[in-house]
């Protein structure tokens, strides 16, 4: 019987640290490696990008040009806008780079008005191929 007692102590001990070290103190529980809010706003970035590209083509298009451009082609406004809402993300995104590089350089005095309105209407012609396409 002793020595049952003198092998069982030190194992009930051992097993008690063991015991204490693997269970998390609350601390720790609450500790995360990335905060909410940083994932709140890695979380709303790919939204946000998409509205400032949809704003960036959709102000090209509401511009002077761009409504000549759009008559030229014989597009409604509305249709137009309706179709930019539905283009992916990637597309949306080099449309939205185009447009941006256009109305800076028509801005500039690099490009004359109707080198804009080819930009436009390539550009309405790759939205409504985007859309034929899906």
């Amino acid at each position: 019987m002793r020595f049952r007692r003198k092998r069982c102590v030190p194992m009930l001990a051992m097993a008690a640290l063991l015991g204490m070290t693997a269970v998390p103190t609350r601390a720790q529980q609450n500790q995360h490696v990335v905060s909410l809010s940083d994932l709140t706003i890695d979380a709303a970035r790919p939204a946000q990008a998409r509205q400032a590209d949809e704003e960036a083509v959709r102000t090209l298009l509401s511009s002077d040009p761009g409504q000549k451009a759009l008559k030229s082609a014989n597009l409604a406004y509305k249709q137009v806008d309706k179709a930019v809402g539905q283009l992916s993300d990637a597309d949306l995104a080099k449309l939205a780079e185009r447009s941006r590089r256009a109305q800076s350089d028509f801005a500039a005095g690099r490009i004359s008005d109707r080198d804009l309105l080819w930009i436009i209407v390539i550009a309405l012609g790759i939205i409504v191929l985007a859309l034929a396409l899906r």
